[in-house]
């Protein structure tokens, strides 16, 4: 254990002001499928992963791994894969609420976005860690380790000023041969990352956010 260090309290009308402001840039952030092509400068995103990697885990494991792909036959290939899994998805596996559910988005198994976006960002979750030992260790509370560390990373891409889009495509498994990564990793998220092409569209029904009494309880 150490001192703890970095914390900052704020007057009692500043924590809501930041509050107040967190909450109007956050509101800003939007889903997008249609992504410029326009290059993303790599120390923005290392930055980004940084913050992600802030994030509180169980026992502080931190058991994450972010494949950043901004190759372009790695895209290609990724996507091919992808639409493969879509299209099984959409042409039998989906049950029909599923797919009702997702009717106002307009999408299909064509994911193009897959290689026009400059960057995707594959999250793998570590199922188990590996000791200097070369002994496997338990990790704790995965998903939700991991989950968190993915919103602070949306978060901090859209504080950038960047789109992101969370592609989850099932069974994703062809990310890991795709991205060379172990056993111990399972992937979770495809994040696709980048400007909004001129012109993009979003759902209306996107920006329509539940009010605090249905998202929340006081007791």
């Amino acid at each position: 254990m150490e001192p703890l260090t970095g914390y900052r309290e704020l007057p009692s009308q500043a924590m809501l002001a930041q509050a107040q402001a967190n909450y109007q840039q956050l509101l800003r952030r939007r889903t997008v499928r249609d992504f410029d092509s326009r290059p993303v400068e790599r120390a923005v995103i290392e930055q980004c992963l940084l913050a992600a990697g802030t994030a509180p885990s169980g026992a502080n494991q931190q058991p994450w791994h972010f494949v950043v792909i901004t190759d372009a036959d790695r895209k290609a290939q990724i996507r091919a894969a992808a639409e493969e899994e879509e299209r099984s998805f959409y042409n039998g596996r989906a049950p029909e609420e599923w797919l009702r559910a997702l009717a106002p988005l307009g999408t299909d198994a064509s994911k193009p976005f897959l290689e026009e976006a400059p960057v995707l960002i594959a999250i793998f979750a570590q199922k188990y860690g590996i000791d200097a030992n070369g002994e496997r260790f338990s990790h704790y509370y995965v998903p939700e380790s991991v989950g968190i560390a993915t919103g602070f990373l949306i978060s901090a891409l859209h504080d950038a000023g960047l789109a992101t889009l969370t592609h989850t495509p099932s069974p994703m498994g062809f990310l890991s041969k795709l991205c060379g990564r172990p056993e111990a990793e399972k992937p979770v998220i495809l994040l696709v990352l980048g400007y909004p092409k001129a012109g993009c569209q979003v759902p209306v029904h996107g920006g329509i956010k539940k009010p605090l009494a249905e998202i929340s309880t006081w007791l």
